[in-house]
């Protein structure tokens, strides 16, 4: 093959190759646009109107954190929402942060000693907690014997949801609301709709939802049913069962009550 044919060959391979790159990239912007961007879009809406009412309403439910080796810690809502929107050609992003403050009148003064105090130490710092240390007690090398701890300050409370077009499914991350620390939940484009933003609302009003309850397959739900079904009527004959044996025990002892007494009696005597 001659060099004039070599160098065609390459230019047309190139070609198609930046041919399928921009019909790829073509295909993505157009999938975010149809399918991701409208969703989002319709998030969005949601949110703002939600926070807008919190704003307004204001609830006032304590927020309960159990931080380990130091027990419960109670916070109010500052209600500073902040709701954050960023979009690029191919991607979305929502991000919600509030946070809350720890209430000094409802949190404890806990007292720990040896180890225990520089590990109490380090969780707080794992969970960028602010907390008052004081009243130690040093050894006569200058280990610190016992101290005092009283967590205070705010906690940040951040909500995070993101789709872009190499996806079909909708990332979501929640810090700091149940519990302290991250959980993670992803759920398919076809699941955005009404009932799965009530979902998110009330998860982040911290009213009942269902947000982080799985649905079960239909097919295992109906053999849970027909397991939990066959257990009751097991049950039923099983009593029925133990009431008929004790009736017809009794009616023996009835009917055959003198004779079950001789036979004793006579095995006394040989006794």
């Amino acid at each position: 093959m001659s060099l004039l044919d070599d160098l065609e060959n390459e230019a047309q391979r190139r070609k198609l190759t930046a041919d399928g790159a921009q019909q790829r990239r073509a295909a993505r912007e157009e999938f975010f646009k149809t399918q991701i961007e409208p969703r989002m879009t319709a998030l969005g809406d949601y949110l703002t109107k939600l926070v807008a009412n919190l704003k307004v309403l204001k609830p006032g439910k304590p927020w309960r954190y159990n931080l380990p080796g130091y027990g419960e810690i109670i916070a109010y809502g500052e209600h500073d929402y902040d709701l954050a929107q960023s979009s690029q050609a191919d991607g979305r992003e929502i991000r919600l942060t509030f946070a809350c403050s720890i209430s000094q009148n409802d949190t404890p003064v806990v007292e720990v000693e040896g180890i225990k105090v520089k590990a109490l130490s380090a969780t707080f710092q794992r969970y960028n907690l602010s907390g008052q240390t004081f009243d130690a007690k040093k050894g006569p090398a200058g280990e610190i014997l016992s101290a005092k701890f009283r967590a205070r300050g705010r906690i940040p409370l951040v909500a995070t949801f993101r789709a872009d077009a190499d996806s079909t499914s909708l990332k979501m991350s929640f810090k700091n609301f149940e519990a302290l620390g991250e959980v993670l939940k992803t759920v398919s484009l076809g699941q955005l709709n009404e009932t799965l933003f009530d979902d998110i609302g009330r998860y982040l009003a911290r009213e009942e939802n269902h947000l982080f309850r799985e649905e079960l397959p239909t097919d295992y739900r109906e053999q849970l049913r027909s397991t939990v079904e066959r257990n009751k009527v097991k049950q039923r004959w099983e009593v029925k069962i133990a009431e008929r044996r004790k009736s017809e025990l009794a009616m023996l002892q009835r009917r055959h009550g003198g004779l079950f007494a001789r036979l004793r009696g006579l095995g006394d005597k040989d006794a």
